[in-house]
């Protein structure tokens, strides 16, 4: 039997909780729930035996053996190389911290001397598969290869953000064209999806991305990408919340512990 913690409680983590007093996470035990809402970790912990934390290094502590984050890039800075470094792993939505090539290398050396692992959830995207696969062919046989990310947003998903104007609720605009680091800098909690993306393929300073605001658009639309000699692969996915972000830690988990691994 595995156990787990649960590392933000709102609106992700009740989801990945369901799953786990549904059933759908046979094999784990929830030991403790973290969250900066106390109230809202403790309404995780009901009636499941886990433990609510008071604070991420009370969390690991109790050596779980894996923490799912589904806070913030915040959060996930201020624990992960401490418990990579105690034998944890980590499940993380917040994957565009990784974006910060001095926070990835500290993450993976402490991995290293932990014996630990980050697994990287395919959040509201997916196709990781075929995007490591073509990365791996092309540097093996020393091909170009590019890779790039376009999303359409709704202009209400982007209020409060630098790339927002009124202006944007009349008239179809692309707000934002760079790389993915670039992405990430501007937009902390948007493009987690695309540093994901990038970090399959040729890494968040080489990865493009594009975000196009579409009056009156729902959620969110994201194209992937990817093209070298004699091979492209596209992956295109809508999804109008953010569920199946937390979904994609339910089944990562599940292929953890299945009998028949799919990658």
């Amino acid at each position: 039997m595995k156990t787990f913690a649960i590392a933000g409680c709102g609106h992700l983590g009740r989801i990945v909780h369901k799953a786990y007093q549904d059933g759908l996470l046979e094999g784990y035990t929830l030991i403790a729930t973290y969250s900066l809402r106390m109230e809202d970790a403790e309404q995780l912990a009901q009636g499941t035996g886990a433990k609510v934390a008071s604070s991420m290094d009370e969390v690991i502590s109790m050596k779980p053996d894996y923490i799912v984050e589904t806070a913030s890039i915040a959060l996930l800075k201020e624990f992960a190389v401490k418990a990579l470094g105690e034998g944890i792993g980590i499940i993380p939505l917040s994957i565009g911290a990784f974006a910060d090539a001095r926070f990835k290398e500290e993450a993976l050396k402490a991995a290293d001397e932990g014996q630990s692992r980050i697994f990287i959830p395919s959040g509201a995207v997916g196709g990781f598969d075929v995007l490591r696969t073509m990365a791996l062919i092309t540097d093996a046989q020393g091909l170009e290869i590019r890779a790039g990310i376009h999303t359409h947003k709704g202009p209400d998903s982007l209020r409060n953000t630098p790339l927002y104007d009124d202006a944007l609720q009349n008239a179809e605009k692309t707000v934002f064209q760079g790389t993915t680091s670039q992405a990430i800098a501007l937009l902390p909690t948007k493009v987690n999806v695309a540093v994901a993306s990038a970090l399959a393929t040729i890494g968040p300073d080489s990865a493009s991305a594009e975000i196009t605001s579409v009056p009156g658009f729902v959620g969110d639309d994201h194209c992937i990408t990817v093209e070298t000699d004699g091979l492209k692969a596209t992956v295109d996915i809508y999804s109008a919340t953010s569920d199946i972000a937390a979904w994609s830690v339910v089944a990562l988990m599940r292929n953890l512990s299945s009998r028949m691994m799919f990658f």
